[in-house]
């Protein structure tokens, strides 16, 4: 039994030695690879932003006149709240009529500017011949009458304003005469002033009108001395054709009444103000940029926009309490006859000073006719000056 016990002791010790030794001979499998994550799709390229239209504008007179520069400036910012990003504006202001607009309209096409505005009558040359060398671009010109296959102008009816301004001038007068400070004698301002006159003669037929020149569309110490001339002249209403609140304080520092003009001047001279004929240039800035943006702006022989009370470009705010009630009335009635159509500043029978007949009896002046005012009417004093 010992012997047996040992010899089985003897086979298990061989037998565990042998699955010890083939335990170690064994191979260590290595583990699966792991595997690969999908790979993400590619990310599709987002389409590139389109860049914003370059608009420039070049200013006749400084942005803080108070007047005409501050009034297209006004329409700028708007332009910028109206697109966002889709533009990116810029000006020069102060720029002289003459060549030297010329150099600027090069230049800003030179930057890249693909739709410029000239905001006054004597750029019409200069933006003209810019215009011819660099067809690329599109140009808007205020007031002008040339244009060229990618140059077109446009204006605002400022006669309506005046017209308007006219009424609470003829209302308001005590001496019976009213006073004009012109800038210089084109069809725009003789239109102006004509129409101040015909307004004032709706509440007094008999009131004069005196008009003094300064042959600038700003020039402050100019301006002054126009209307100090005027009062010296008895004129107790002034109103004008210049770009700055010269007219205004000059009235307010004498006792005396006047209107802003382009833009509410109220607050030049609060006492002095009557009222103001305002131009919004926003209503067909926007137009013409949208146009531009989508691709239907078109220039060419008589390309011409004219803007008046009809589309929300003119208008007579910020009247004077002082201003009677008939007058205000007679105000909105002309205003809702011009905005409907009903009524027309422009209808005959219209006398030159001589007494000789502009516009027949019933028949009312169409835009040529306007465009070409070259007189006084009945009711205005002195003589037309050349404008060469």
């Amino acid at each position: 039994m010992q012997m047996k016990t040992r010899e089985f002791l003897k086979l298990a010790a061989l037998s565990a030695a042998a699955l010890a030794l083939a335990a170690c001979g064994k191979k260590e499998e290595a583990p699966a690879p792991a595997a690969e994550p999908a790979s993400a799709p590619a990310s599709v390229a987002a389409a590139p932003k389109a860049e914003p239209l370059k608009i420039a504008f070049a200013y006749v007179g400084p942005v803080g006149d108070g007047g005409w520069t501050f009034a297209h400036d006004n329409a700028r910012k708007a332009l910028e709240k109206e697109f966002g990003d889709k533009i990116q504006t810029s000006f020069v202001e102060k720029v002289p009529e003459g060549a030297d607009a010329e150099r600027v309209f090069r230049d800003m096409a030179a930057q890249g500017n693909k739709l410029i505005f000239g905001t006054t009558f004597g750029y019409m040359e200069p933006m003209l011949k810019v215009a011819t060398d660099t067809p690329d671009v599109k140009f808007e010109h205020a007031t002008g009458y040339k244009q060229a296959d990618n140059m077109r102008t446009y204006d605002s009816r400022t006669y309506e304003g005046a017209y308007l301004a006219g009424i609470v001038a003829g209302k308001m007068s005590k001496t019976g005469t009213v006073g004009v400070v012109g800038s210089v004698p084109i069809p725009e301002v003789l239109r102006n002033i004509n129409s101040f006159t015909l307004g004032a003669q709706t509440m007094n037929p008999k009131i004069k009108v005196k008009v003094v020149w300064v042959n600038e569309w700003f020039d402050p110490p100019k301006e002054t001395e126009a209307a100090q001339s005027l009062i010296n002249g008895g004129a107790d209403v002034l109103m004008q054709n210049t770009d700055s609140s010269a007219v205004l304080q000059t009235a307010e520092k004498n006792g005396k009444y006047a209107f802003g003009w382009d833009s509410d001047m109220t607050a030049y001279g609060p006492k002095a103000h009557l009222a103001s004929a305002t131009i919004n240039w926003a209503p067909y800035y926007i137009h013409a940029v949208k146009e531009a943006l989508d691709g239907s702006w078109k220039a060419g022989a008589g390309a011409h926009q004219w803007w008046g009370v009809k589309e929300g470009s003119i208008d007579l705010v910020s009247i004077a309490e002082v201003v009677p009630q008939d007058a205000k009335d007679a105000v909105e009635k002309a205003k809702a006859g011009l905005k409907d159509g009903s009524f027309a500043i422009w209808k005959g029978p219209i006398v030159d000073q001589g007494g000789k007949v502009l516009v027949k009896q019933g028949e009312t002046a169409d835009d040529k006719f306007l465009s070409g005012v070259n007189f006084y009417v009945k009711g205005v004093e002195g003589k037309v000056p050349s404008s060469k």
